[in-house]
């Protein structure tokens, strides 16, 4: 993934909400959902196995949040995340 689109804030504003999408989705893999709950799981409960890499929780979980919600979008472009303001 190129660096302009992983630091975009338009991107990283959106993600939080595709990422609850694909964790929600039925259609979503209980495999593929464990490849994010999984590592970020352990890092926040258990950061001290690692006491020599400076990057904080949230950090390590916005990283793995861009490599899942990228990797869904790849997998399962089915799955769109609804328009802003719901239906009317």
């Amino acid at each position: 993934m190129k660096w302009r689109k992983l630091l975009s804030i338009r991107r990283l504003s959106h993600m939080p909400g595709q990422l609850w999408m694909y964790l929600t989705s039925p259609q979503v893999s209980f495999v593929d959902k464990l490849l994010f709950l999984v590592p970020v799981g352990l890092y926040w409960v258990l950061p001290d196995v690692m006491p020599f890499v400076p990057i904080d929780d949230i950090g390590v979980t916005l990283i793995v949040m861009g490599w899942f919600v990228a990797r869904m979008e790849r997998k399962y472009p089915s799955i769109k995340l609804p328009p802003p303001g719901g239906s009317r």
